[in-house]
C-alpha cells in the first residue's frame, strides 16, 4: 500500500540524500568497525575555537585533513580520527566581556575572576552545532561525539606529562624570541590575534636633531633621527647607520645648520634653498659623537 509522505521531510539534493543514508545506517561508525585489528594511523583534529562561527577558510582545511584519513583506510589502515575543540585564549575571553560590556583585567575582577571564568567555560561551545552541521555537509568523517578539549584537567595534564618527557630527553630548550604582546590583554599575541586587530593610524612621532661635537658655532651639524618611541630618547645613548645606505649633508638656506638624513628620504625635509653638500655611504659617519 502506498504511503503519503510530507515533501518538506523528504531531502531534495542528491548532497542531502547522500548525508541521511549516512547517518541512518551510521556508515562512519561502520566504516571504522570494519577496520578494527588492522595497523593503526591515528588523526586529531587541530582543533577549531567553537565559540565562533566557521568560515569558507575552515572549509578548505577540512578538505584536507579528510583526505589523507580517507586514503589511509582504503590502504588498510585502522584510523582513530579524533574531533577536538580549542577553548583556551582570547576569544573566548573576549566573547564574555563583549557580552557584559566589561573591558580590562580591573573590570574583570570587579565582576569576579570565577564567575569570568566559569562564563568562558560555559559559552566555549556556543557554536558547536554550525561546526558540526558544516562538518557533516563537507563529508568530513572526524568522531565528533567524543572530542578532546583543551580545557579538560584530563588534556592539560597530558601537555605538561609530555613537556617534561621532551625536557627528560634533552630535547626542550630555553631561548629568547620577541613576541607581540598587548598591554591591554597583558599577554603575548599570535600573528593571527594581531591581524585580526590591525588597522592603520595616525601615531605620534619624533624627528630629534642630535648635534654632533666638534662642530663650530658658526655652522653646526645635527643628525636627523626618528622615531616612533620618543619617551625613549632621554635613555637613548648611541645613533645606529645602515653601512650599505647612503647619507646626504643638507645644508639648510638662512641658517647655520647642517643636516644630516638617509638619502633616500631628503625630500621629506629639504625645502626650497636648500643644497646637499656631502654625501657618504654609512660607515663613513659611523663614529661621529
Amino acid at each position: 500500500m502506498l504511503q503519503k509522505v510530507d515533501a518538506k521531510e523528504q531531502p531534495k539534493t542528491r548532497e542531502e540524500r547522500t548525508l541521511q543514508f549516512w547517518k541512518e545506517n551510521d556508515v562512519f561508525k561502520k566504516s571504522d568497525q570494519l577496520r578494527e585489528g588492522a595497523k593503526e594511523f591515528v588523526f586529531y583534529d587541530g582543533p577549531p575555537t567553537a565559540n565562533g562561527k566557521p568560515h569558507p577558510g575552515h572549509v578548505l582545511t577540512r578538505v584536507m585533513k579528510d583526505v589523507y584519513p580517507r586514503y589511509k583506510v582504503m590502504k588498510g589502515y585502522h584510523v582513530v580520527r579524533k574531533a577536538g575543540w580549542d577553548t583556551h585564549g582570547l576569544p573566548v575571553e573576549i566573547e564574555i566581556e563583549k557580552k557584559h560590556n566589561i573591558s580590562g583585567k580591573k573590570q574583570i575582577q570587579a565582576f569576579g575572576v570565577e564567575r569570568f571564568i566559569r562564563e568562558c567555560r560555559d559559552s566555549v561551545m556556543t557554536y558547536e552545532a554550525a561546526w558540526r552541521e558544516m562538518t557533516e555537509r563537507l563529508g568530513y568523517w572526524v568522531d565528533l561525539d567524543d572530542p578532546y578539549m583543551t580545557l579538560t584537567d584530563a588534556y592539560i595534564e597530558s601537555v605538561w606529562n609530555l613537556l617534561k618527557i621532551i625536557f627528560d630527553q634533552g630535547h626542550l630548550l630555553q631561548g629568547h624570541r620577541v613576541s607581540p604582546y598587548c598591554p591591554h590583554c597583558e599577554t603575548t599575541l599570535s600573528s593571527h590575534e594581531v591581524a585580526q586587530g590591525y588597522q592603520d593610524v595616525n601615531d605620534l612621532t619624533v624627528t630629534a636633531k642630535f648635534r654632533v661635537t666638534g662642530t663650530s658655532d658658526d655652522v653646526r651639524t645635527f643628525i636627523l633621527a626618528w622615531t616612533t618611541t620618543p619617551w625613549t630618547l632621554p635613555s637613548n645613548v648611541a645613533l645606529a647607520v645602515n653601512p650599505d645606505s647612503t647619507y646626504a649633508l643638507i645644508h639648510r638656506e638662512g641658517t647655520n645648520e647642517n643636516y644630516w638624513v638617509a638619502d633616500g628620504l631628503k625630500a621629506k625635509f629639504m625645502e626650497d634653498g636648500d643644497r646637499i653638500d656631502h654625501r657618504k655611504i654609512g660607515g663613513e659617519p659611523a663614529g661621529l659623537s
